[in-house]
């Protein structure tokens, strides 16, 4: 989890230092990936025109959208996937959200809220998105997330607790997963598990 510790007055969310790095890694981030998919393809220029207005897009008060992070955690083996019931939503989704005053990088973002939403230590991502999704929410009393997501891998043994945000957490195969399920979501097993066989995971930066 990132240092929360600030020196000097607190960051203000629509102050447009606040998300001045963390909109900078995610524009080059976006710049720099291949899209795993048409549908993530589309999604992915949606959101570099977002990004075109600037650092407070990152942030939830913007009301036209804003970008989040998510993450779909692995286990050990890659052999089953841990999804949450979320308690406003009703339906099993990855685990993610919204981004802090306190990230630098989206990975970093994404990281943080898997190891929040999951209470598991030791969690370790993969840098390069798994797939980019848009979708309607009720921020702000209707909004867009921008949703940049992410390959996580938990450690052997990895025990999960259930955050205030959960009714349930739950591993599941990926070709077994829960009902109801949240859309979107089982578009990420398969870059998921991809990009375990590509490369080791490691903690984001």
């Amino acid at each position: 989890m990132p240092d929360t510790a600030l020196t000097g007055p607190p960051a203000h969310p629509t102050d447009p230092d606040t998300y001045a790095a963390l909109h900078a890694d995610a524009t080059a981030l976006l710049d720099g990936w291949r899209p795993t998919s048409p549908a993530a393809a589309a999604a992915r220029d949606r959101t570099r025109e977002l990004l075109d207005g600037g650092p407070v897009t990152m942030s939830r008060p913007h009301r036209p959208g804003h970008v989040t992070a998510s993450a779909l955690v692995l286990d050990a083996t890659g052999s089953r996937v841990l999804l949450c019931l979320h308690v406003k939503f009703g339906r099993w989704v990855q685990l993610g959200g919204h981004c802090e005053p306190t990230d630098r990088t989206l990975a970093g973002a994404a990281l943080r809220e898997a190891t929040e939403e999951s209470g598991i230590a030791g969690l370790r991502i993969d840098p390069v998105p798994i797939d980019v999704d848009i979708h309607p929410v009720g921020c702000q009393g209707g909004s867009l997330h921008h949703d940049v997501r992410f390959a996580v891998l938990a450690p052997p043994g990895a025990v999960e607790q259930v955050s205030d945000e959960a009714e349930a957490l739950g591993w599941f195969p990926p070709d077994r997963l829960p009902e109801p399920l949240a859309g979107g979501t089982v578009q990420l097993v398969a870059p998921a598990l991809a990009a375990l066989r590509r490369s080791p995971l490691r903690l984001a930066p």
